[in-house]
């Protein structure tokens, strides 16, 4: 099934679920590793003293988020629960827009069956929902420009699976690597890092002939701040590969100004980097060069603020790479017990909070088949 159609169906209830043949688990779960001793212990002591009574276990946050890792959380149940299909769940969907204290998931079933996983779903939701949230936000900041992921070297490799298919529900479908991709089923993107020009003793030019020669299929888009020159290298590829190159991408480090700033007088915090004057003139250059269709990419220290910067003084950009931002863990859940055995109980300043938006969710494969 194709992703966009998956996606479409998902957000109109027709899916229910992924399964645990998409996630991938520690098999150690099952024996607790990854629980607070808290909830083992609770589990055992429940198991021996007081089996067998039923509890209902629902999951809220505390802002206006853009949700993910429902779907993580109940194959982690499937996977890992005792009696799996005899637990009453009911959730919203990956990719619905959520209030504060708004329940996104409700679990009944007997505590030793559940009880010790309460942790882990919570830290899944948690920054599953953050990275979802934190890309859609930015996304609607940086309209018209788009963006591009590039969360691979600020933080554990092993977190790209998740983290990728989080800013796919945020929105973003263009990511680094082939892990980003893996658990909404596409592939990684991307042109060359600063390594592959330096090998060619820094000529950019014979760089990018090297990269079209070996992916003649790709787009060719240039890095062009190797040189700390970014206007003068950013023509030179334009003037050799015309309409073959597709875009220039600017990563000038915040430590330095680009050459351009050299006939400047004044030496300013804000000409430091990559910043909206040196993209404008990037820009008018190209323009009046006759190379209006080169697109400009820019990256390094991007985040929502630095849109906003980029877009009050009018500065062009066709797409954001962003990677830093997007990973930061900003919205907390808690799962909390508001029911024993169909009546309600739950610690003082906590109850059942009612939803119409939750929908059942039947722990079969219902899709990749």
């Amino acid at each position: 099934m194709a992703i966009q159609k998956e996606f479409e169906l998902k957000q109109k209830g027709k899916i229910k679920r992924l399964t645990n043949k998409t996630f991938k688990f520690d098999s150690r779960i099952k024996d607790g590793w990854y629980s607070a001793v808290y909830f083992i212990k609770t589990s055992k002591i429940v198991e021996k003293e007081r089996p067998k009574h039923l509890v209902t276990m629902q999951f809220f946050q505390r802002h206006d988020a853009v949700l993910c890792g429902i779907d993580e959380a109940i194959a982690l149940l499937h996977t890992f629960a005792k009696h799996p299909k005899k637990l009453e769940i009911s959730a919203l969907n990956d990719g619905d827009k959520v209030k504060p204290l708004e329940p996104v998931l409700k679990i009944t079933g007997y505590y030793e069956d559940f009880g010790y996983l309460e942790g882990l779903i919570d830290g899944i939701l948690a920054r599953r929902t953050s990275i979802a949230t934190n890309v859609y936000e930015t996304m609607q900041e940086a309209k018209p420009a788009k963006i591009f992921f590039m969360g691979d070297r600020d933080d554990h490799y092993l977190n790209q699976q998740g983290d990728g298919y989080a800013a796919y529900y945020g929105g973003v479908a263009a990511q680094a690597t082939h892990a980003m991709n893996e658990w909404w089923g596409q592939q990684g993107t991307g042109t060359m890092p600063h390594a592959l020009i330096q090998i060619f003793n820094g000529d950019l030019v014979k760089a990018c002939e090297a990269y079209i020669k070996t992916y003649p299929h790709d787009r060719l888009v240039a890095l062009v701040d190797f040189n700390n020159d970014v206007i003068t290298d950013s023509l030179r590829v334009a003037t050799k590969f015309k309409k073959r190159l597709y875009g220039v991408r600017v990563d000038t480090s915040i430590a330095i100004k680009d050459r351009y700033f050299d006939k400047f007088k004044e030496d300013k915090k804000e000409y430091y980097g990559v910043n909206p004057t040196l993209i404008k003139a990037l820009r008018k250059a190209l323009d009046n060069a006759g190379f209006k269709y080169v697109k400009i990419i820019v990256s390094s220290g991007f985040d929502i603020a630095k849109i906003r910067w980029f877009k009050k003084e009018k500065a062009k950009v066709d797409l954001y790479g962003i990677g830093t931002s997007f990973l930061k863990v900003n919205i907390g859940f808690t799962g909390d017990l508001v029911k024993l055995d169909g009546k309600p109980l739950a610690k003082v300043g906590r109850k059942e909070i009612p939803s119409t938006r939750l929908k059942p969710v039947y722990l079969k494969k219902t899709i990749n088949s």
